[in-house]
């Protein structure tokens, strides 16, 4: 634990497993107050607060895909809190629908249900953490700003979806979400990073790594591996603590070079 992070407070979405948990636990480690959001497995999310290092953290329960939901969530987290110094959201859903196997109602509600949690609820937080953030006194230093967003795409949203159009489509959009407002935001101190994970090691990605195209997605990586939930998460401590705020906007790739753009 650092002085320079003791007091900073942090909501992390979707943090009851997988990488939003390990996010939790490491920023946990690293002296950060964590909010732990979840839906609405309150088990797992109890498992998370229990494992985190250090004390004054807390659950908090939302729908992300409702906007009154999501409002009511930050003014509980603030409450609690007295105020966020760094939002990371990382609550997503995956629904595959691939278009020529999908009725028009289903396709329908996967588009509408995956860009209401994916995209509307980040850019619902991010709305209220960058009108919070703007009045706050610099926390640190001039170099760390008033306040941090830390957003969680994914590879999908340059190489595509297929099977789920609306997941690639959400986290595209959460990247050029993300890229304007760093530009919005930066002249007031508050800095905005974005990871794009591959397939990482999770509950969520289980299934389809054991099923049948497994192997095909595991001869993507040249590692010989997917990704570690934890692996992630240092990436978005190094983001959400350390990273320079000339960085604020990036995109970073994390898939183990199983893809890579130009």
């Amino acid at each position: 634990m650092t002085k320079s992070t003791r007091r900073i407070s942090a909501l992390v979405t979707g943090a009851s497993r997988g990488i939003g948990r390990a996010i939790a636990l490491v920023l946990a480690l690293r002296g950060v107050r964590v909010a732990v959001h979840y839906q609405s497995n309150h088990i797992a999310a109890r498992e998370t607060l229990g494992k985190l290092a250090g004390r004054g953290h807390a659950l908090f329960s939302a729908d992300l895909a409702d906007a009154a939901a999501t409002a009511a969530l930050w003014g509980d987290v603030s409450e609690t809190f007295g105020r966020i110094d760094l939002l990371v959201n990382n609550a997503g859903i995956y629904r595959e629908h691939p278009p020529l196997a999908v009725g028009v109602e289903e396709w329908q509600d996967a588009w509408q249900s995956t860009l209401a949690t994916n995209l509307l609820g980040p850019a619902n937080l991010s709305l209220r953490a960058a009108q919070a953030m703007s009045s706050l006194p610099e926390r640190r230093s001039r170099s760390w700003g008033r306040g941090r967003i830390v957003n969680i795409s994914s590879r999908g949203a340059f190489r595509g979806e297929p099977d789920a159009p609306a997941y690639g489509a959400s986290k595209a959009a959460l990247n050029s979400l993300s890229q304007s407002l760093a530009k919005a935001l930066a002249p007031r101190g508050i800095y905005v990073y974005c990871l794009a994970p591959g397939w990482v090691e999770t509950e969520m990605a289980a299934a389809h790594l054991a099923g049948a195209a497994g192997a095909e997605l595991l001869a993507q990586h040249p590692l010989g591996r997917v990704a570690g939930p934890e692996e992630i998460a240092q990436a978005a401590a190094f983001c959400a603590l350390d990273a320079p705020a000339a960085m604020t906007g990036s995109i970073i790739d994390l898939n183990g070079a199983s893809y890579l753009r130009t």
